[in-house]
């Protein structure tokens, strides 16, 4: 019998303060758990993962890596029956979507740490092959709604409320509105689990129009974003180097220090609409 899928689990713990130690007590501490993905019954790769959407992380995983084309390649991703426990899950393609030499490069990566993804494994000029640059200037979205959006992310962290351990990952419309939010020990799982759900769900364009996420933006994050065709992306902390490069190279929106209404705009400032000035 499968256990319980939770995302965090009590702990007891001995709390310090002013150099003493007070009575016993408990804390909750963020689930880590390896998730092994297979394509067809045959593994792909391992990631450390906080339990829950795993389906979401297994769909986004084989779209962000460049392994099928879009959702629609997808025909069925389920928890493996015969594991087990519920840390296998298999992802069912269609008939020709399946691309080898994408796979191959995942499987190369055969284990996935929970803090950096698949770092370094592929560059710029990969990405660009399997992602083209998208179209600028479309969507666009208000600079107040923009700011607005970290306040919407916090208050449904709930897990991270809980344990103050995990990254977030949130999809936004181009007004505002919170699709889809998604909570993980790797931010990289959170941005597979939150474009696996858009990918499952066969949302429309629009409603994916904006990526924001609690940290940083990675290079990792913006190929992702790239090859799900989600046009805008923030952090609350400070994008890399290359993920600026990625950016401008494929006409992706970068925002870094989204927080407090203030933010940076590092590529593609004309998605970006200004606040009106003489608005009361």
């Amino acid at each position: 019998m499968s256990r319980p899928n939770q995302p965090s689990r009590k702990y007891d713990v001995e709390r310090w303060s002013d150099g003493l130690p007070a009575p016993s007590d408990d804390d909750e501490l963020t689930v880590e758990e390896p998730l092994e993905i297979r394509i067809g019954g045959k593994s792909v790769a391992v990631t450390m993962r906080t339990p829950g959407h795993d389906e979401e992380l297994a769909a986004g995983f084989c779209v962000t890596e460049g392994i099928v084309g879009d959702g629609d390649d997808i025909a069925r991703v389920a928890i493996c029956d015969e594991a087990a426990d519920d840390n296998v899950v298999d992802v069912t393609l269609d008939r020709g979507a399946l691309r080898p030499e994408a796979l191959a490069r995942a499987q190369r990566a055969t284990y996935l740490s929970s803090s950096c993804g698949i770092c370094g494994k592929q560059s710029i000029d990969r990405i660009e092959q399997m992602a083209r640059p998208l179209r600028p200037g479309q969507p666009t979205v208000g600079a107040a709604q923009l700011a607005g959006l970290p306040a919407k992310m916090r208050r449904r962290q709930t897990v991270f409320s809980k344990t103050g351990g995990l990254h977030s990952a949130a999809v936004f419309d181009r007004d505002g509105n919170l699709t889809v939010l998604r909570e993980d020990i790797g931010r990289h799982n959170a941005v597979d689990k939150v474009i696996g759900n858009c990918l499952l769900q066969r949302r429309r364009p629009d409603d994916a129009a904006v990526l924001l996420v609690s940290g940083r933006a990675s290079f990792e994050v913006l190929q992702k974003a790239a090859l799900a065709r989600i046009p805008i992306v923030a952090a609350v902390s400070a994008p890399s180097s290359l993920a600026t490069d990625l950016a401008r190279k494929l006409n992706l929106t970068l925002v870094g220090f989204l927080r407090r209404g203030r933010f940076n705009v590092y590529s593609g400032a004309d998605r970006i609409t200004p606040a009106n000035p003489h608005k009361n």
